[in-house]
């Protein structure tokens, strides 16, 4: 029997690479950060505006993680009424260069991504209807 040695990927507790990597892989937290990168520092509002369809709950949570992860940064003005900003940090504008090749890669392959999924769909059993 082969008795290869077979590398893990989780991990006891945190794993960092896994707890980093998930931040990326939620609807939203790209597409806040490429706004941000493209259109610069924004008010709430204006990033709402730019994301579409993302609710104000959600684009605060997402905001929040991104702030708390040290990739957005959020300026608070005292005025009334209070205005807010948010921009990228160095580390979030160190990021988007890898974030900008994934999506290049994304635009790339999404006609072969697509008609490999409904290659995929056609012959998978679980996909065809029964003959009744």
């Amino acid at each position: 029997m082969d008795e290869r040695k077979i590398k893990n990927f989780h991990h006891e507790g945190e794993c960092p690479v896994r707890d980093i990597l998930c931040r990326f892989g939620d609807k939203w937290s790209v597409l806040v950060l490429v706004s941000l990168k493209v259109n610069g520092t924004l008010r709430f509002s204006e990033l709402a505006r730019s994301l579409g369809d993302i609710s104000q709950r959600m684009l605060t949570v997402t905001l929040r993680s991104l702030e708390q992860d040290g990739l957005v940064e959020r300026t608070l003005y005292a005025e009334v009424p209070p205005r807010v900003e948010y921009a990228l940090t160095e580390m979030g504008r160190d990021l988007m260069p890898h974030i900008e090749s994934l999506i290049a890669w994304s635009l790339d392959h999404t006609s072969q991504i697509l008609s490999n999924r409904e290659q995929f769909r056609a012959s998978s059993p679980i996909s065809k209807p029964s003959a009744e």
